[in-house]
C-alpha cells in the first residue's frame, strides 16, 4: 500500500470531499439496521455516517495511528468500532457482516483480487459489497499514493470472478461539478509540459509524494480562487449513470454474495 493520502477537508478541496462522500450517502439505504464494515476507513469521518443508521459498523485501517485517533473521535458513538490491519486479509470473521463498504480505497492496495475475494467471505449468505474507485480514463496524471486506477473493463472482469451477481455504474457530476474539473484538466495539463518525457510515471512514489501534494494543493487553492461554484458544491451535484461510462469519474460497484 503506498502510504498516504486522508481525507483533507479543507474549502479548497471541497469538491473531491462531495465526490467521496456520495458514496456514504448511497450506501444508506443498504446498511440501515445492518451489521457493517467500513474498510480504509481512515479517521472515521465516513464511517461515522454510517453508524447512525446501522446496527453496527466496524471500521478498518491499515495504520494503528489513524485507528487510535479514530477510537477517540468517535468515542461516543456506542455501535462504532475500529480495527487496524493491512488488508487483506480483512481483520473480521467468515461469515460476519451484511455490509462492506470500501470507498476510494481498492487502487491503494496491491492484492486487488485477494481482497475482493476477501471480502466475500467475510460478507453473509445475501450480503452486500459496496464499492467505489476513480476511472483511470480520467486520470491525467500520476498519483503517487493508487498502485493500481481501474478500467471499467478491468473491474468487469475482477468482480466476475468472484461474485455472481453484481452491477456497475459511472459517478458522474452535473455542470458545475464538470467545469470544476475541466478547470483542473487544463492546470494539470500545463504542469505535465515540465516533464514531456513523462518521467514521474515511472520514478519511484516516494520520489514524487511532496511534489504531488505540494502541487495539488496549490492547483485546488487556485481553483477556489477562479471559480465560485467550487464551495457550493454539493454531493447533490453528483449522480450514478450507465451512460458513456469511460467518461464518468468514478467506478462504482454494488454485488451480492
Amino acid at each position: 500500500m503506498h502510504d498516504r493520502e486522508r481525507p483533507s477537508f479543507e474549502d479548497s478541496n471541497n469538491v473531491t470531499v462531495q465526490r467521496c462522500f456520495y458514496a456514504y450517502e448511497f450506501a444508506r439505504d443498504y446498511i440501515r439496521d445492518k451489521e457493517t464494515a467500513d474498510i480504509g476507513c481512515a479517521d472515521g469521518y465516513g464511517t461515522t455516517y454510517l453508524a447512525d443508521y446501522t446496527k453496527s459498523t466496524v471500521g478498518v485501517d491499515y495504520s494503528e495511528v489513524t485507528i487510535e485517533d479514530a477510537r477517540k473521535k468517535h468515542a461516543a458513538k456506542t455501535n462504532l468500532s475500529f480495527k487496524a490491519g493491512k488488508v487483506p486479509p480483512i481483520p473480521l470473521d467468515d461469515n460476519s457482516k451484511e455490509v462492506v463498504t470500501a470507498f476510494q480505497f481498492i487502487e491503494h492496495i496491491e492484492d486487488r483480487l485477494g481482497f475482493i475475494k476477501d471480502v466475500y467471505r467475510v460478507l453473509k449468505p445475501g450480503g452486500t459489497f459496496i464499492c467505489t474507485t476513480p476511472n483511470v480514463k480520467m486520470s491525467i496524471a500520476r498519483n503517487p499514493f493508487h498502485v493500481h486506477e481501474y478500467t471499467f473493463d478491468e473491474m468487469q472482469k475482477e468482480m466476475s470472478s468472484v461474485f455472481g451477481s453484481f452491477e456497475i455504474k459511472g459517478l458522474q457530476g452535473n455542470e458545475k461539478v464538470n467545469k470544476y474539473y475541466e478547470e483542473n484538466s487544463r492546470w494539470a495539463k500545463k504542469i505535465l509540459m515540465l516533464d514531456p518525457l513523462g518521467i514521474h510515471k515511472i520514478l519511484p512514489s516516494s520520489w514524487i509524494i511532496k511534489p504531488y501534494n505540494f502541487l495539488t494543493t496549490m492547483m485546488r487553492k487556485d481553483l477556489k480562487e477562479q471559480n465560485n461554484d467550487t464551495l457550493n458544491i454539493t454531493s447533490k451535484d453528483f449522480f450514478l449513470t450507465n451512460e458513456r461510462l469511460d467518461f464518468t469519474w468514478d467506478i462504482f460497484v454494488v454485488a451480492k454474495k
